[in-house]
């Protein structure tokens, strides 16, 4: 159940109740793809870097391991040692990641596994089926994401086909949450919309899955190509027109900047690999914007990687040391950047909603959006 609390214009200061916690929002969704996110960090360190809510993926998780065998152990939670919210996506993306190994009929869509090769076919049930013995928190509904340049009758069908699948998947998480040997009865279900960047199509499409009264939304289809004026354009036409008193959530994005122009426009939920993904790169966020480690001039630098900061690495280490680590190709460099990365998306995220309990929302974001200039002013 979802508690507005606040607003400062269209932002929005939530809390969703959830099975496995009250989750604070706007909230910042860390990406564990296959129940563990990648630069070596332990389901232990998440609690340490203010992690709320951690993201697995269906389609990664059925493919390898597998989703029967994570029953076995009693879902996700109990198989990663998780005791917060999860939220699982649908596979519904790598229809578009793997453009190259799938067809797309009505009844679902046809892949090659990328690890083997071998034939999967998921559908809306087959996703539900996976995310009910998965047990997540949250499942997100099965659809396609067309690609931002495909054509609008393209585009027209596809999103006619993905809310067909959206009652297919209500229907038939409906029927799972019923049966006597489902983990989580109490699974939460997040339908998707979709349009590319053609607002009129998104428009129609948020009013039509509004009236399926879901546990809350999803704006997808964005960042896949598209400008970020584009997408903060769609964001300001579409989500006027899904539920205020239901959670948003943009998914796959994105950059700290991008998220505070989410929040603006009424974003509770965000997802992204940008911070793990960089910090194994040695690509670190601060308040005064992004440095890379692996530069010559940090070398002899005493200080962490940011002053005040109060991650494992910062708390501990300096930029020279994990510089060094990383050029020695120890894995402890990447795993110290991650942890970092993560723990200023997370800290940001409550910055924001103390801004937003504060209703200073908007002087915070201007601040922060000119502080991440100032290494480029340098």
């Amino acid at each position: 159940m979802y508690q507005l609390l606040k607003q400062e214009g269209r932002a929005k200061r939530g809390e969703l109740k959830t099975v496995h916690g009250v989750i604070q929002t706007p909230v910042f969704m860390n990406v564990g793809t296959v129940a563990a996110i990648k630069g070596a960090v332990a389901t232990t360190d998440l609690h340490e870097i203010k992690t709320q809510v951690q993201l697995s993926n269906t389609y990664h998780l059925h493919v390898r391991t597998g989703d029967k065998l994570i029953k076995e152990f009693g879902g996700l939670h109990k198989f990663m040692v998780w005791d917060k919210p999860i939220l699982t996506d649908s596979g519904g993306f790598q229809v578009f990641s793997l453009s190259g190994l799938r067809k797309i009929k009505e009844e679902g869509v046809y892949f090659n596994s990328h690890i083997d090769g071998r034939k999967i076919f998921m559908g809306p049930e087959e996703s539900m089926q996976i995310q009910s013995n998965l047990a997540s928190t949250i499942a997100m509904a099965f659809d396609e994401c067309p690609s931002s340049v495909a054509e609008k009758k393209y585009i027209m069908d596809s999103v006619e086909r993905t809310t067909r699948w959206l009652h297919r998947c209500k229907k038939e998480m409906n029927r799972l949450n019923s049966l006597d040997d489902t983990i989580n009865k109490n699974q939460m279900l997040f339908g998707i919309n979709q349009g590319g960047t053609f607002e009129d199509i998104r428009i129609e499409h948020a009013k039509t899955i509004t009236e399926l009264d879901l546990d809350g939304y999803a704006v997808g289809g964005l960042a896949v190509g598209e400008s970020h004026e584009e997408m903060y354009r769609i964001l300001e036409e579409t989500v006027p027109y899904l539920p205020v008193d239901k959670p948003t959530y943009l998914m796959g994005v994105g950059t700290p900047a991008n998220i505070l122009e989410g929040v603006e426009r009424g974003i509770d939920f965000f997802d992204c690999v940008y911070p793990s993904r960089n910090g194994r790169h040695g690509h670190l966020y601060t308040g005064k914007g992004k440095l890379n480690l692996f530069n010559s001039k940090y070398e002899l630098d005493h200080r962490p990687i940011e002053e005040g900061c109060q991650c494992p690495a910062c708390k501990t280490y300096s930029r020279a040391y994990i510089r060094h680590l990383l050029k020695a190709k120890e894995m402890l460099g990447m795993r110290l950047c991650v942890l970092h990365n993560l723990y200023f998306y997370n800290n940001m995220m409550e910055e924001i909603r103390n801004a937003l309990d504060e209703g200073r929302f908007a002087a915070y974001k201007k601040a922060k959006l000119e502080g991440f200039l100032e290494n480029d002013k340098k």
